[in-house]
């Protein structure tokens, strides 16, 4: 089978197509026939090895020092199960599904754990679509729901609201009955404005942190403030959560938490395989249509990882493994 490998670090052009063995399902596994993995920014770190501020040491050493430990990358698909393993009950040859992995997305078969963090791609949901959900849509409900705990009539503010997680953010913040602002450029303006957000600010124009706006959570997608920087716009009792990792914030939330006031969170939205049903179900009822914004083959996922680093892409970066059969 063909698969894309990354065979050490660095920029996109590292990547390189091969042969290479196709994997059988073994007890408890079920083999995948990948149709689509997005390319996300999270994948484009582990290419690169871009591990923020502290956690690049940490970074080296769970994905590997000097070289990818896995050179097959990608972590979000969406293909069709052609293969169980003995003891598989969840699952079935046909079954249409999409997940997360840590690695092997970016290859014509997939083995996955019966267990993994994955669910079946509802109807009237393509293979494109399905792929290009996890990443944003199961962080961005960790966050607002779990972690900021968005209550109805709240006010959120989501920072980077056009990238991949922002973009769902916006979807689940309206559906959690919160009064929604956009920040992101001019040029996306009306994507992030047809997600459903309430009021888009252009950060190349307007000064966010000198609105006199108040909000009850502030969403930093983007790493574009801080804590201490966005406490001028938090209500008394506001949130403000950051998806970067970095001492400041870990620090923030420490101190903040023994107080009543205003507070800093940050967290890690691990998948599991609840939350990736719990998506399913939200793309059934058609409460988080993905954007897909570039489509590529395989054959150009270097050109697919360019894309999502210039950020070019009105929505996910997706590379179509294999044509949909049929």
């Amino acid at each position: 089978m063909k698969a894309a490998l990354t065979p050490r670090y660095g920029a996109a052009d590292v990547m390189q197509i091969h042969d290479v063995p196709r994997p059988v399902a073994g007890p408890g596994e079920v083999l995948v026939r990948v149709h689509a993995a997005a390319v996300t920014q999270g994948d484009r770190r582990m290419r690169a090895a871009d591990f923020p501020g502290f956690t690049a040491l940490i970074g080296r050493l769970m994905f590997g020092v000097r070289r990818p430990r896995k050179p097959v990358q990608g972590t979000m698909f969406a293909g069709e199960v052609v293969e169980v393993g003995d003891g598989v009950t969840a699952y079935a040859p046909g079954d249409r599904i999409f997940g997360g992995v840590m690695h092997g997305a970016y290859a014509e078969y997939l083995r996955v754990p019966e267990d993994a963090p994955m669910a079946r791609v509802p109807d009237g949901v393509s293979y494109e679509e399905a792929a290009a959900t996890p990443y944003g849509a199961g962080t961005a409900l960790h966050f607002l729901r779990d972690v900021g705990k968005l209550q109805p009539g709240e006010r959120l503010l989501v920072l980077g609201a056009s990238g991949g997680v922002g973009r769902f953010a916006v979807q689940l913040g309206k559906r959690m009955g919160a009064h929604v602002t956009g920040v992101c450029s001019g040029r996306n303006a009306e994507l992030v404005r047809g997600l459903g957000a309430d009021a888009v600010i252009d950060h190349r124009t307007t000064d966010v942190l000198g609105s006199s706006e108040s909000y009850d959570v502030v969403f930093d997608i983007a790493d574009a403030t801080t804590f201490c920087e966005s406490r001028r716009i938090l209500a008394p009792r506001g949130r403000y959560m950051a998806l970067a990792l970095s001492v400041g914030v870990l620090v923030q939330q420490a101190v903040t938490s023994l107080f009543g006031g205003r507070r800093a969170l940050f967290s890690i939205a691990e998948d599991n395989r609840e939350r990736m049903q719990e998506l399913g179900t939200l793309l059934a009822d058609g409460v988080i249509p993905p954007v897909v914004g570039a489509r590529f083959e395989l054959d150009q996922v270097v050109q697919a990882h360019r894309a999502e680093e210039a950020r070019q892409a009105q929505g996910a970066v997706v590379v179509r493994v294999a044509a949909a059969e049929g």
